[in-house]
């Protein structure tokens, strides 16, 4: 075998390596609810829309760990209707920037009855008393427009902050 035919071949076989390690590391990020959120609900990027639709916000969410989930925008026709439906999340959730704008970074469906699931994924649940002065609920964030290294689903992000606000 000539070298050229050997340098072709290790060539190859180097590419077919990166692209099977790309595909599978692109699998483990795909997310086909984070996607479908997305598709639904990006209108919610101009909170304008948001606060037309009914949503109003709460403080900023810091975790006692670190990280946050930053400001809901609460739909209260939404939290009373236990329905869960993907193009109507019960809140948006809005991380501060240092411009004072806010940015979605997620949403979160919260149901009263259960135990709850979207699309396969189980909801948590919360008892109460809880820090929201709700009676228990199960809940289920999407971190679709934020990465979420703890998880899409994960309840804080450790990635958010509410730091922004301190200044507004």
């Amino acid at each position: 075998m000539s070298i050229q035919t050997l340098t072709r071949c290790f060539i190859g076989a180097s590419a077919s390596i990166v692209m099977l390690i790309a595909g599978a590391a692109t699998a483990e990020t795909v997310n086909p609810l984070a996607e479908k959120v997305r598709a639904v609900d990006s209108r919610f990027e101009d909170i304008a829309v948001a606060k037309a639709e009914g949503y109003a916000p709460i403080p900023c969410a810091s975790g006692l760990t670190g990280g946050a989930m930053g400001i809901h925008y609460v739909n209260a026709a939404y939290l009373k209707d236990d329905a869960v439906d993907v193009a109507k999340p019960e809140a948006v959730m809005y991380e501060p920037m240092a411009n004072g704008k806010l940015k979605l970074i997620a949403v979160e469906y919260i149901t009263a009855k259960g135990p709850a699931s979207l699309e396969g994924h189980l909801f948590n649940f919360n008892t109460a008393p809880n820090r929201y002065g709700l009676g228990p609920f199960y809940e289920l964030h999407v971190w679709a427009w934020k990465r979420n290294p703890t998880g899409a689903f994960a309840d804080m992000n450790p990635n958010v902050s509410c730091d922004a606000m301190q200044g507004m």
